[in-house]
């Protein structure tokens, strides 16, 4: 009885915290978290290799085409471990609501419920997220998200699948390498708080 108690609150605790049972996802098609690109230099435009805006510790570059997706990015370190894969986002070939929520159904039934809600409150985004860690103490989190109306995002059905530790890794070598970039300069007010010229800064 006694073991029983420590095994529901052990497993409540895991799922308060978010973090899913299931066998952590490693791949999605052909691409696998922790390989080298240059495994996939097959099926990968390296000549798109650019360095993430924001993020000069990681390159991320386009697929060439797979079967059953659109298109897609991969990124890589570029610090720590140069070439090794930390993030993987597809889109699907299928664009529709009625395949993301077929998708949604076979998500959970292999990996259980998701763990956060990550769209919007009026569902023109909608996207679920699931947060893991593999037998190698590994943080792997994956999103599936549709959207067909918001022009800014993502359009249709896609896939993200990180492993954020190793991203943070890349991170931490990058700063330790340009000290610098932890540095951000703090938004400053205006000098002048006199009369505002309103057709500045309505568009017109």
């Amino acid at each position: 009885m006694k073991k029983d108690m420590i095994l529901w609150v052990s497993t409540s605790i895991l799922l308060f915290h978010g973090v899913c049972l299931a066998q952590a996802p490693h791949q999605v098609a052909e691409f696998t978290l922790g390989r080298d690109i240059g495994d996939y230099k097959e099926i990968v435009e390296m000549e798109t290799s650019l360095p993430i805006r924001h993020m000069e510790y990681l390159k991320e570059v386009e697929i060439k085409k797979v079967e059953g997706f659109r298109s897609g990015l991969i990124a890589y370190g570029d610090c720590d471990a140069p070439g090794r894969i930390v993030r993987i986002k597809l889109k699907y070939a299928d664009s529709t609501k009625k395949f993301y929520d077929t998708l949604l159904e076979r998500f959970k039934k292999r990996f259980g419920e998701p763990s956060e809600w990550r769209g919007d409150p009026f569902q023109v985004i909608i996207a679920w997220k699931w947060s893991f860690t593999d037998s190698q103490n590994n943080r792997i989190s994956m999103t599936l998200q549709h959207n067909i109306r918001d022009e800014e995002q993502k359009m249709g059905n896609s896939i993200k699948l990180t492993m954020t530790n190793l991203l943070m890794k890349e991170r931490l070598c990058f700063e330790k390498r340009h000290p610098e970039s932890r540095k951000r300069p703090r938004e400053q007010e205006p000098k002048s708080r006199g009369k505002i010229d309103w057709d500045r800064l309505v568009p017109r």
